[in-house]
């Protein structure tokens, strides 16, 4: 018998159904925004193939920069100097002649950096400061935005040329170049620490958010030399250096004894400062033009080094008789520069081992043109390092056991075709990084949003929480306090 539909049921049913479509389309539209974001979300964090070896974590933002207002004299107005100089007796000067001739009697804005190898491959104050002095609507790919006011600022930048300023005392004075009086060199950076020391932006953070450049190193001195005499004054700051390498190692060589001859190891940190790229002397050798590689392992340097480049040696008697090894002695003036050009591009692996310093700009023009470094330097510290795997494209060896007869080549041996190829594909990808020349005359121009410019200030963003913190840990000091300094690189 049929079931009798009374009117209470007959009029609930309506509104049932309602209240089920309803439910229905609400739980549907919930669920298609949580797809849509999910894809989304994996969609945007998935990297482009020339990011993949760059990691996701760097926050896209910006760094506010204030730039200290500095005379000329102590940047662009070194330059002019520089090219005023009727003569210069050091390797690799040569480079530099045609350019002098061109230059002499005239004054330019924004000169050219030197091509003296010696010189070139310290060239990042000259990029850095480029790129701030672009005029605004052209720095639409720059990660530094330039602030008028101190008070807006993340850090403050100095704009000394304190490699150049080295460079053109060791040219016209070397003799003097650790003393003070008849010393150029020092006079500049004198005047550079009176003039920031002098500020109330300095008074305020004690000068632990201001930023120097201080690539420059003298191999035959074995000392960095940018801003040497004020090492201690600018401790706290934030130093771009190309790596630690007699900043803090003792060289009893040179030192006798008193400790006071190095940087101590508390006034350089990977909390608060920033290994940048030397500048690569070579130029780059894109993956489409790569060819057949004959060679196993090549180098091309000095075989006599001091302090931990001491190893150096040792390697190269080693290696010197090895099958498919090359290992030439020479420096990279117009003649080595070609020979290492053809060295890099024929081989397979490139030797990094340390020299006076940890690293090198041959590391950087192995990148370039391709070549696997060989890294045999135990206290080497790298560029980017959080941004960039190396190992995805290096081969790291212990020095212990590269001095082990036959090791090496044997190691070397080992790596198939197919890791390779990998290595040099994966390699390709990080070349941009490691870019300074954005292609524009003295760096005025829009620079490439991957390029090494913008990867350092990236880098000095991530630092500045730990800089922000250190500022107001030394405020709340008492008068009259001692906190000894402490220094946690690693």
């Amino acid at each position: 018998m049929a079931l009798k539909t009374t009117g209470f049921t007959s009029t609930l049913h309506p509104s049932l159904c309602s209240l089920s479509s309803l439910f229905l389309f609400t739980l549907i539209s919930i669920l298609s925004l949580s797809l849509f974001f999910i894809f989304s979300a994996t969609y945007q964090s998935k990297p482009s193939s020339s990011q993949s070896l760059l990691s996701q974590t760097t926050p896209q933002a910006s760094i506010k920069v204030y730039v200290v207002d500095l005379p000329r004299s102590l940047n662009y107005g070194l330059l002019d100097a520089y090219w005023s100089l009727q003569s210069d007796s050091r390797l690799g000067s040569e480079a530099d002649r045609e350019i002098r001739r061109a230059q002499m009697g005239k004054t330019l804005k924004f000169p050219p950096y030197p091509e003296s190898p010696l010189i070139k491959q310290y060239s990042a104050e000259y990029w850095i400061m480029g790129d701030l002095m672009t005029p605004e609507k052209l720095r639409y790919g720059s990660f530094a935005k330039r602030v008028s006011d101190v008070n807006e600022a993340d850090v403050v930048f100095v704009p000394f040329f304190a490699t150049i300023s080295a460079e053109m005392q060791l040219g016209v004075g070397k003799g003097v170049f650790r003393k003070k009086e008849g010393n150029e060199d020092y006079e500049r950076q004198r005047q550079v620490m009176e003039f920031v020391r002098g500020t109330e932006a300095w008074k305020r953070s004690g000068g632990r958010d201001h930023v120097f450049v201080l690539t420059g190193f003298d191999h035959s001195l074995a000392d960095p030399v940018a801003m040497w005499h004020v090492k201690a004054e600018i401790a706290p700051a934030i130093l771009l250096v190309v790596d630690f390498g007699g900043w803090y190692k003792l060289d009893s060589r040179t030192s006798n004894g008193s400790l006071s001859e190095m940087i101590q190891h508390t006034q350089v940190s990977l909390l608060k400062d920033v290994i940048v790229p030397y500048t690569h002397l070579l130029p780059r050798l894109h993956l489409s033009e790569n060819r057949n590689r004959r060679t196993l392992l090549y180098f091309k340097g000095a075989k006599h080094r001091h302090r931990g480049g001491l190893v150096r040696e040792k390697l190269w008697d080693l290696l010197v008789n090895e099958e498919g090894v090359i290992m030439e002695e020479g420096f990279p003036n117009a003649t080595g520069r070609e020979q290492s050009i053809k060295g890099m591009r024929t081989s397979e692996f490139c030797l990094h081992p340390a020299g006076d310093t940890p690293t090198s700009c041959r590391l950087f023009d192995a990148i370039q043109s391709l070549c696997i470094p060989v890294i045999i330097s135990d206290n080497i510290e790298l560029p980017f390092e959080g941004m960039v795997d190396y190992s995805e494209f290096s081969v790291f060896v212990a020095v212990s056991d590269a001095l082990q007869p036959q090791w090496l080549v044997k190691h070397l041996r080992s790596f198939d075709k197919g890791k390779k190829d990998r290595f040099r594909q994966n390699m390709a990808e990080v070349q941009p990084i490691f870019e300074y020349d954005n292609g524009y005359p003295a760096g005025i121009g829009p620079v490439p949003p991957d390029g090494a410019v913008n990867q350092i200030w990236k880098k000095v963003h991530q630092k500045l929480p730990m800089i922000k913190e250190a500022i107001i840990r030394e405020k709340r000091k008492p008068p009259g306090a001692f906190v000894p300094l402490r220094c946690h690189c690693s």
